[in-house]
């Protein structure tokens, strides 16, 4: 049984491909106004071919290959393609000036190629690939829930989703009849059913024979997590824990993963030490000393642990949990968080082994006293070593900055333990695409 629907990603990268060959040759058309040649097309194509798979990468963390970005269509789509583009030109201009071995300086070539492949790949995906979407089968979800309701909504609303809802059906006492019935009437080619619910689960042997009529059924909770990049809180219970939390399966990643913590924060702090003069410079002219600050958090198997960063708030910043009426942040201070200078000291806190580039962000000692009383399984993204980066980081809208924040932190637990279940060095990769990339845009400061 398949576990999740997933848009046609396949597609949409064959499409891009494509229109990247397409809009090269239509570029060098467009210089000289006649076609060109084979040995001319292939003389660019060659060079160029090396520069689509820095672009698709650069498509890739900018989102547009995600599933939830796809369906739920979060980011306007030509202002990130637009972006994107100017990304890639700039990229190819360098690769070009630096690595001269192919016997050509496309300049122009590469301003026309900016306006071309973005209209063209603008095109593919707002009008043509669309066109592959079109065509939604109806389906039919079973289960209820606040989860339940929100892939439903989501999906309902969707334009790009593969799945049109005709029918939400609860579980009762009649469900496999209520369930055949609507199929048959609906001709329904999709079942979206939450099978975590023993009552749901329990009637599927009777659904066997619609398995040979070509109706498919998904996991409604596997799509959920797939739709939203989150785990579904109401479904954990002791038996999720023992299935998706194991330290023994993650034994190599463990070990690989602490040996690129400390070769790249090693580096970057090495490197780093060269701002620091300026900065504490900086920071002493506005408002004095202390240059550093040590804050007390809750680390790995809950081991109480101290992260240093630059002081961007006034003097009692030390301890966050009181006296926040007091507290500004300094004129130095916000631009330190902007840039997120301020965390440079905590790459030696890597090299240590209390923090890793990626994992769920440590918490204060008074708001992780809280949680654990306020949100069950709280606890659980303690079993993991902490991070400076992380996957809530990246795509929760509201996650809690400073103070105890029961609701917010709720939802940031369901991000963290989707990272909790899905992590690898993949999705570490993802998180540090992407994190380099909101630094160079300064988004969520």
């Amino acid at each position: 049984m398949q576990t999740a629907l997933r848009p046609r990603t396949f597609i949409l990268f064959a499409g891009d491909l494509f229109f990247f060959i397409f809009a090269l040759w239509l570029s060098l058309y467009l210089r000289a106004f006649e076609a060109p040649s084979r040995e001319l097309f292939l003389q660019h194509l060659a060079p160029f071919s090396l520069l689509f798979v820095v672009w698709v990468a650069v498509f890739f963390i900018a989102g547009l290959y995600e599933s939830r970005s796809i369906i739920l269509e979060r980011r306007a789509l030509s202002a990130t393609l637009l972006i994107t583009q100017v990304v890639n030109v700039a990229i190819a201009s360098l690769f070009f000036f630096y690595v001269p071995i192919f016997g050509i300086a496309p300049k122009t070539v590469l301003l026309i190629y900016l306006a071309v492949s973005f209209l063209l790949v603008l095109c593919w995906r707002a009008v043509l690939f669309p066109t592959f979407l079109q065509h939604t089968e109806p389906a039919i979800v079973v289960g209820e829930g606040n989860e339940i309701g929100e892939l439903v909504e989501a999906l309902s609303r969707a334009r790009r989703a593969p799945a049109r809802i005709v029918s939400v059906i609860s579980p009762g006492p009649a469900l496999a009849r209520e369930i055949a019935d609507t199929i048959r009437a609906q001709h329904i080619r999709i079942v979206i059913a939450d099978w975590s619910d023993p009552r749901v689960a329990g009637i599927f042997p009777g659904l066997y024979n619609y398995l040979s009529a070509g109706v498919r059924f998904f996991d409604a909770i596997a799509l959920y997590e797939d739709v939203f990049g989150r785990i579904a809180l109401s479904r954990i219970d002791d038996r999720w824990i023992a299935r998706n939390v194991s330290r023994y399966a993650h034994t190599l990643y463990d070990s690989f993963k602490r040996m690129m913590d400390i070769i790249i924060a090693g580096l970057a702090g090495v490197v780093s030490l060269v701002l620091y003069p300026f900065l504490a410079l900086a920071i002493v002219i506005e408002s004095g000393f202390p240059v550093f600050i040590a804050q007390e958090r809750v680390g790995e198997d809950n081991r109480p642990m101290k992260i240093y960063k630059f002081r961007s708030m006034t003097r009692n910043e030390v301890d966050l949990s009181v006296g926040m009426q007091d507290n500004r942040v300094t004129a130095v201070g916000k631009f330190l968080r902007a840039t997120r200078l301020d965390e440079l000291p905590q790459l030696w806190s890597i090299v240590r082994g209390n923090l890793s580039l990626i994992g769920p962000r440590p918490e204060l000692p008074s708001g992780v006293a809280l949680y654990e009383k306020e949100i069950p399984y709280y606890d659980v993204r303690h079993l993991i070593k902490p991070g400076l980066s992380g996957w809530a980081q990246l795509y929760q809208d509201n996650h809690p900055h400073h103070g105890e924040a029961v609701e917010a932190t709720r939802e940031k637990l369901s991000y963290d333990l989707y990272y909790v279940k899905h992590r690898s060095l993949v999705l570490d990769l993802v998180i540090a695409m992407k994190t380099i990339k909101k630094l160079l845009t300064r988004s969520g400061a």
